[in-house]
Order: structure tokens, then sequence, then C-alpha cells
């Protein structure tokens, strides 16, 4: 039998960073119905079972069929069936796929669902099975593992009964596509392992990530990785630049703030895109002290520092040919002694000065400075920041997009498509000189707050009011997405690493030549 790949285990370890939750081995081979062990397999909805749910059907002598009919089991996207022991396999998976002709976002949702199935916890060899469906060619295998890996997280580290992985049963996946092995291990293995990195990130309590660590960690995965500098600003060198918001929202913590700046060159002296993320490893509120109930999540609040610098990392591992720059603005807003207060006035690094009307609206502050400190440093073609800014960004979308805002149509087009195709929707928002207007201050040039009720595009004016006249820029509130209650196929239930996929595919397809 050929074979397209196979991931072994040491492959797996020099492409998944040493903190990452271990994932399970995947390998490929050409398409085969197996003789033993468990089996995950789509079925379609058909008033007859087709394909590769009629070969398993002749095989288990009409069992699948019979199971299906008394389960009422229909094939709907989203629909599962787990059977056991049915003579030769020790466990069948079946996942609805739908009639319609499946994307590659179906493709990922398949293999996701499949790893929320089967957690491997039982030891035994899972084949999936991904042949004659009505599909898209890039709905293929490597989409398959993709999603698996994705679904397949988990942030147990903490706890007594966590899994062991060397005990977690192997995964083949057989299909027909031959390049769908060196599209994983080239590529798609690294945009898991970047939505790895950040969902460990965020999950990580606030005692363990802190502006440093952060710094730390992120700069030990992208040890031995090609074409990459990493700078760091320390409180000093925030100093030195003027950057007064920044410094003003980590002044009442022990742990200083940072701004991170990961640069990777692959594409000469073209200019970069610049990704600025959010980075407040833990908001109290500071002074204007947030109620206790969901505090805890607020370790959180550093998830667009998280994102943007694992977008750099996926797309450096694959060795894109374009240029990108991360700036992960850290800081821990706390009520420290010397904490800013509602009422003062900070300096920015742009000159503008910035009346607290609270200190809970700290997101803005870091990202204020960032931003200015993208353009004078880098002078990027495009500038796009992400943050959990605000509540209200999900009153206005709901939990299933992110807010996007952004100064420039066409920008805001290509990133809307790209979501679309990554399955990680977004909405734009209005942005306006109303809202503009509603953050103006009657002793400072701008007030981190506003006397209008639309917060989310209030927030977004604000870090506007940073950007340089003619500068390409677009910003992310994904505040309504950084956490799911309710498990996804890709996304399991807890913090989702959203964006990631959203902006590789941007760089993909506008960024690359």
């Amino acid at each position: 039998m050929r074979r397209f790949f196979l991931a072994t285990l040491f492959m797996i370890a020099a492409i998944f960073p040493a903190h990452a939750f271990a994932m399970r081995v995947i390998d490929f081979s050409d398409f085969r119905l197996p003789g033993e062990g468990a089996i995950a397999l789509p079925v379609t909805e058909s008033e007859t079972l087709t394909g590769v749910a009629a070969a398993v059907d002749e095989v288990t002598g009409g069992s699948l069929s019979m199971a299906l009919t008394e389960a009422d089991f229909s094939g709907t996207p989203g629909d599962t069936l787990t059977l056991f022991g049915v003579r030769p396999y020790s466990r069948i998976d079946l996942v609805g796929v739908g009639s319609e002709t499946l994307d590659r976002v179906a493709a990922e949702n398949f293999g996701g669902r499949v790893a929320s199935l089967n957690d491997g916890s039982s030891g035994t060899h899972l084949y999936i099975l991904w042949q004659g469906l009505e599909r898209d060619p890039g709905a293929n295998a490597s989409r398959v593992a993709l999603g698996f890996l994705l679904g397949d997280y988990r942030f147990d580290r903490y706890r007594e009964d966590r899994t062991d992985p060397t005990a977690r049963g192997k995964v083949t996946i057989l299909g027909d596509d031959p390049a769908a092995a060196g599209q994983f291990q080239e590529d798609l293995a690294h945009v898991a392992s970047s939505v790895y990195l950040a969902r460990d990130l965020v999950s990580e309590p606030a005692n363990v990530i802190y502006p440093q660590s952060f710094v730390e960690r992120v700069r030990d995965s992208f040890e031995g990785v090609d074409n990459i500098r990493i700078r760091v600003l320390d409180e000093k060198d925030l100093e030195r630049n003027g950057m007064g918001a920044h410094l003003g929202v980590g002044k009442g913590s022990a742990r200083p703030p940072r701004l991170l700046a990961i640069e990777y060159r692959g594409a000469g002296d073209e200019p970069p895109l610049v990704l600025a993320g959010k980075g407040i490893t833990f908001d109290s509120g500071g002074i204007s002290l947030k109620d206790g109930n969901g505090m805890g999540r607020m370790k959180a609040d550093m998830t667009g520092a998280a994102v943007v610098s694992a977008t750099v990392l996926a797309s450096a591992l694959r060795g894109s040919r374009t240029n990108l720059v991360a700036l992960a603005a850290l800081a821990e807003n706390m009520p420290g002694s010397r904490a800013t207060r509602p009422g003062d006035v900070l300096t920015s690094m742009s000159g503008k000065t910035i009346e607290i009307k609270s200190t809970d609206a700290e997101g803005r502050l870091v990202l204020s400075d960032a931003v200015w400190y993208a353009q004078q440093q880098y002078s990027p073609d495009v500038l796009i920041d992400v943050a959990t800014l605000t509540g209200s960004v999900s009153r206005a979308v709901g939990e299933g997009y992110s807010g996007l805002f952004s100064n420039d149509d066409a920008l805001a087009e290509q990133l809307t498509a790209a979501a679309r195709q990554a399955g990680e929707p977004t909405w734009r928002l209005p942005l306006d000189p109303l809202h503009y207007d509603q953050i103006s201050s009657d002793i400072a040039d701008v007030l981190n707050g506003s006397s209008g009720r639309a917060g989310a595009s209030t927030g977004a004016a604000f870090i506007g009011s940073f950007i340089e006249e003619g500068q390409q820029w677009a910003h992310f509130d994904i505040a309504g997405v950084d956490y799911q209650e309710e498990p996804l196929p890709t996304v399991p239930k807890g913090y989702s690493g959203y964006g990631i996929r959203m902006l590789d595919e941007y760089i993909r397809e506008n960024r690359e030549p």
C-alpha cells in the first residue's frame, strides 16, 4: 500500500512547541476499508446509504443501516452517532455532513466532530474514512486533519486526572488526496500549532502568564524559526518613547508592562503588514474595579496579543513570502497605589493627551501607543489591530461574529471574505464622524470613554484617533468570540484563539505573490 505521509512522533515534536498539549499522531494512507479498530466516517443526507457508508454497511452485514433507522439518524450536518462492538470494528463514529457539496470548512468541521467523539483514551487505532464525497478540491484530507486537531484541543495540565498523551490512540486518515499529506505537514500543521499556542497562552492563569512571561513563552515558540527578529521594549524603553498611555495602564501592577515586537521578513524590502494586539494579561479594571463575578476570565484580556503573535508564527513556519510584524502591547491592569485614576490625563506617544474616564477602558490605551509606534517604526501599508475591547460588540453582532471596523472599504471587503473562507465570520460595524465626536474631552484631546451608546464603535474611534491620514487600518473587536461557552466543531468549550485562521487566510490571499 502506497503511503503519502507518516506524521511520526519526531515530526510532531519538531513542529509543535514543547509546552503545547500533546497532539495525537496523524498519518495519511490510500483509501481502504480497515479490517479492525475504530472507524469514523461521513454520512450524507439521503434516503439510502451511499459511498463509504454503504461500503461499511456491507462489511457489517447491514448493521449500519439498521442502527441509523432505529436512531432516526438523518445525516444532517452536526448529527452524530456512535456504535460499539459492530464487527469487525470496536467502534464506529458516524458524522452527518448534509447533502450539499462540501467546502473546506465542512471538511474541518467533520474532522473536529470526530475528535470530539473519540478522545483516543481507549488507545485504539482510529481510522477516519474520507473518500467518495461531493466536495470542493480544497475539502481534502489535510483539512480534515486540521479540523481534527483543532477540535481535539484541551487544556488540562493543572488537573490531577489529565490525559496521558502517550496512551492516546493513533489516527490514520484514509483518503484519495495524494497532496494532502504534504499540505498538512508543510502548512496546515503549523496553523494548528499556532492556534494551540494562542489557546495555551490565554488559558493559562494570570499568575503564570504576565507581561514578561508572555514574552518568554512566545520567544521560546519562535526558537529556530527562520527570518525572525524579536525585540522587547521594557518600561524604560516605553518611557523613552513617550508611551504614556501604555505605561499608565501598567502603573498599578508589580509586573511592569512590555511591548513585544515580532518581525518576520519574507519579502525583501516591501512594506510590512503590522498586526497589533491588546495584551492585558489580567484586567481587574484598575481603580474602576470590575465586579468580582467573572473577573477570573479577565486573564484572557490578552487574546489579541496572543492571536497576532501566533498568526506571525504560522506564516513564518510555512515560509510565507511577505513581511509581517506582530506587536503585543502587554500590561497588567491592577488597582495599586501608583495606578492611574479616573480624571487623570495621560500623554500618548503621538503627543495626544487622553483624559481617563474609566481605568477599565485600558485596552484602547495600550493600543493607542502600539498603533502609533507601528506607523513610526515600520511604515506599514496595512495596519490591523485585534482586541477583546468591548462588551458592546457582542450585543451588536451576537456571539457568532467579531466586529470589524475599517477606514478602507477595499480592506474591509478583503478581511470579510477571508473571515468567511476561514470559518471565523466577522461583521462590519459603523465608524462615523459621530463616533469620533462622542470621545471628545473638555480638558484633553480625547476621552477614553464616550457620551454615546455604541460602545464598540466609539472604542474603535478612539484607536482610529491615532491612525495617520492615508494609513489603511482595520480593527477587530473579538470580545464576543474569544471564549466559546457552547463547543463548536473546531472549538471545544473554552478559549478559541479566534482570528488566527482568518488573518492567515487574509495573508495568503492578499499579501503573498
